[in-house]
Order: C-alpha cells, then structure tokens, then sequence
C-alpha cells in the first residue's frame, strides 16, 4: 500500500513516528528494521544533554528543545540531527510527508485561519493563509517577507519537540488538576501544576535514557517527592484564604517544587548521572518558570496584507505546539485544491473519544469552506464500541475516507474491553515496552488484513474517479 500513498501526514506523537521512519531512505521497503530499532536501547543521557549543550546557546531555546530531545532519545531510540528540507531530493517511493503544528497565541485568540501550520520538506507556512516560506528559512528572520537574517534550519530533533509538545497547553495540565484543588484555576494555581506535570514528564522521559539501576532509583525517588509535594491535601487550607493568600501560597508551593529538584540533584553521588542532572536542572527550571515554548522567528512579521491576521502580523516571533490540541489527525492539510485528495486512509489511533477527530475535522472544514463527506450523526452511537472501518464516501471534490479504529468490535468483546485497552495505552504512559509495541503493531496490522478487500476497492474508485476528472 505504502507504493500507491502519494503523502503521509502526522500530528503530535504520529510526527515522532515519522521523523523515526523517514530517518532510513529506505523506511517503506524496510519496515522490519525500523520496528526493531524501537525496540533497542535508547539514547544515553550524555548524548541527549551534550546535544542540549549546543543548543542552549541558540537565541530561541526553550523547554520545547528540552522535551525533543527526550522524547527522541528515551522514546524514539534516536538522536536524529538531519534537516527536513534534505528530504526535497526523496526517495519518491515513499510517501510525501507532512508534519503538523499549531500557532499557540491563535490557537487561543486568533482566527482558525490562522491556527493549522505544517511543514514539509519544501515549505512551512500556514495552511489556510496559503502563506509559505521554504522549509530551511523556518527560523530565520523577515520583515515583511523580505529575509533579514538567516538562521541555521532546525534538526529533527527540536522539530520533534515543537511538533509534539501538548504540554505547551494549559488545557493538558488541567487534567492533573488534582481533586482537593476546589478554587478556580488562575494563572498562580496553573503556573504550579505547569512545574509539577513538565517535571514529572521530563523525569520518566530521562529515565528512558537510563541504564544504571541507581540513577533510576534516584529517579523514583525524585518522582515520589514531587507527588508528595503536590498530592497532599490542602482543600481546608485553601478555603481559609482570600485570594491574596492562595496567591502567594501557589508561588511558595511552585517553587518549592524547584527547590525540591535541586536539593534531590545536590545529594547525588559525583559522577556521570550527576553532571548531566545538573545541567538539565541549571536549563530546565528557569525555563519552566518562563514556560517557554516553540519559539520561532516569525516570516510573516509586519507583512502588509490583509489576509494575516493581527496575532500573526504584530510579533517577530511565533510559537509552534501540538496539532492534536485542535485536531488529533492532520486533516486541514488534506483538504481543498492545495493537494486535491480523492483518498484518505486514517488509522484512528487517537486518545479520547472515538469518532472526535473526524466529527472536528468536518467542522473545521465547513468552517474554512472545505469540501468533505457526509458523515451520519448515527455514528456517534457507536462511539464506545466501534466497527473495525468506516467508510465516508466523498462526492466531486470531496475525498473518501476510510476511517479504522484501532481497537474496535472485532478485537474487543464490548465497550468496557475499548475503554481498559484506551487507557492501558494512554498518551502519557510512553514509552511502551517491547510486548507493548508488538502487540499495537499487530493490532494495526490485523486490522489492515481484515479490511484488505475495502481498502481495495475504495482505492480502485479512487483511481476511477481521478481518470474522470482528467479526461473531462
């Protein structure tokens, strides 16, 4: 199938994958080494942070290198330093790829015009504005479209972190919200959980560089201090205090937080392990403080033209997050004339309620006046339990999808069976072991060789379809 695939598109977590694949020219026709690789050893720590070491000296660093780093080390097995735009000159046997982002201050204040970002290895820009800058000038400097200073392109590495970094958005540290919180959640009490969740993560991420049994005890150690620290109830406490005080009170508590990773770096035996926790802890805690994340330099900086809308024009930088956060599938870059798709293949292996992205994703699309399918409400009774494949079927311009849940009717006994496996493989339980990997893979697989015959023929329509279009 991988032959016929003109593009492959991905967002948040799925970009890691990809960046992983693309990294061997010849991922398509080699898929069994590339599995096993994620099955080796990660990264070691000193690797990961003497590629931090470089970086911290760069005008835009931030916890967004941070997590890129550890994500691809601990998680994908690899310190990849290639750029994407050396991917221009591909092997077209495998399929284009496009990696998705979202443009945080828009995301929370501007147009939806002015949300979706994606690169690719030709360009990066913003999909509804159909404003683009070459993928190696994404960094560098411009004003009003003209170049003014020319940055080196981000590696894979940090275009790992920009691309999958949800924890950039407070509407994910609001599910650690623990319960006895019963104020409302200002800036001062999110400022606290943002410490305690970037923390916790960062810590299970580093263990996944870690060989040594000490250091990882050294690290559980470090985890239960922080879940202390945050997990003992307050509740009465807080209803005693004016809001003045429960002010002050978060302050105190987020930096007691910082100063609890400290004191735990301090005590470590000299050596290795606490050479490289000291600098990530030098690097990291006045970064979580800032919340610093995704800064780019803006290529669309005081452009005059009316199209770009003010949270875009006014800033000499930007800040890339993750895609998920609107849309958990890449859909907007799919749809319309750009690539005038006649097919869609889209394994749903999101978090959350099935059906969402595509319910999202046609409404998007009405938004922007995008064609897309017809997709019956009636479905969404389904959602708990769902069949093993969909399919949408597009009229003119629009594009068919075949929509495939991975856990679904045919590999699940009933409702209760989806939501156990949902959460046994949960976003923030990576990385997965080796039997965890195995078995998601032939689940897809399984659910690919079951559906073989539909995705089939919807390919020969689609291939009917696109001849019609030509020839007329």
């Amino acid at each position: 199938m991988l032959d016929t695939l003109l593009y492959i598109g991905g967002v948040s977590g799925s970009t890691w994958s990809m960046a992983f694949l693309y990294n061997d020219p010849q991922w398509s026709s080699n898929m069994d080494e590339a599995v096993s690789k994620l099955s080796g050893p990660g990264v070691e720590l000193e690797h990961a942070v003497a590629w931090l070491a470089e970086q911290s000296k760069e005008e835009h660093f931030s916890l967004t290198d941070i997590w890129g780093v550890l994500t691809s080390a601990g998680i994908m097995k690899q310190l990849d330093k290639r750029h994407l735009s050396e991917e221009a000159s591909r092997n077209a046997t495998n399929p284009y790829p496009i990696y998705c982002a979202l443009e945080k201050y828009c995301f929370s204040h501007g147009p939806l015009q002015g949300k979706w970002f994606e690169v690719s290895p030709h360009e990066a820009g913003f999909t509804e504005l159909n404003l683009f800058v070459e993928t190696s000038l994404l960094g560098s400097k411009f004003h009003n479209r003209e170049l003014i200073e020319k940055k080196p392109e981000m590696d894979m590495i940090r275009l790992q972190g920009v691309l999958g970094c949800a924890l950039a958005h407070e509407e994910v540290i609001r599910d650690v919200i623990p319960p006895w919180l019963n104020v409302p959640i200002d800036d001062v009490s999110m400022e606290y959980l943002r410490v305690y969740n970037v923390l916790r993560n960062l810590i299970t991420l580093t263990s996944s560089t870690i060989q040594d049994p000490t250091a990882l005890s050294e690290l559980e150690k470090l985890q239960k201090i922080l879940h202390d620290e945050v997990h003992h109830n307050e509740s009465v406490l807080l209803e005693s205090l004016d809001p003045e005080e429960r002010k002050n009170l978060f302050q105190q508590r987020s930096l007691g937080l910082v100063r609890a990773v400290e004191i735990w770096g301090q005590s470590l035996e000299d050596g290795a392990f606490k050479t490289s926790v000291s600098f990530l802890t030098k690097q990291v805690l006045p970064l979580i403080l800032k919340w610093e994340w995704g800064t780019t330099s803006n290529f669309l900086y005081q452009f005059q033209n009316d199209s770009v809308p003010d949270c875009l024009q006014t800033e000499e930088e930007f800040h890339l997050i993750d895609a998920g956060l609107l849309i958990n599938m890449a859909y907007p870059s799919f749809l319309g004339e750009k690539r005038d798709i006649d097919l869609i293949i889209a394994p749903e292996s999101s978090a959350g309620t099935m059906f969402e992205t595509l319910i999202l994703a046609r409404n998007y699309a009405a938004e922007v006046n995008k064609p897309f399918p017809q997709i019956d409400d009636k479905i969404l009774e389904e959602s708990n339990w769902p069949k093993d494949c969909y399919v949408f079927e597009g009229k003119e311009k629009e594009a068919t999808i075949i929509y495939m849940p991975l856990f679904n009717q045919q590999n699940c006994k009933d409702a209760e069976e989806v939501r156990e496996r949902m959460k046994e493989f949960a976003t923030f339980r990576l990385p997965f072991s080796e039997e965890k990997i195995n078995f998601l893979l032939e689940t897809a697989k399984t659910n690919m060789k079951n559906n073989r015959e539909i995705v089939l023929r919807e390919m020969r329509k689609a291939v009917l379809r696109r001849m019609r279009k030509m020839s007329g």
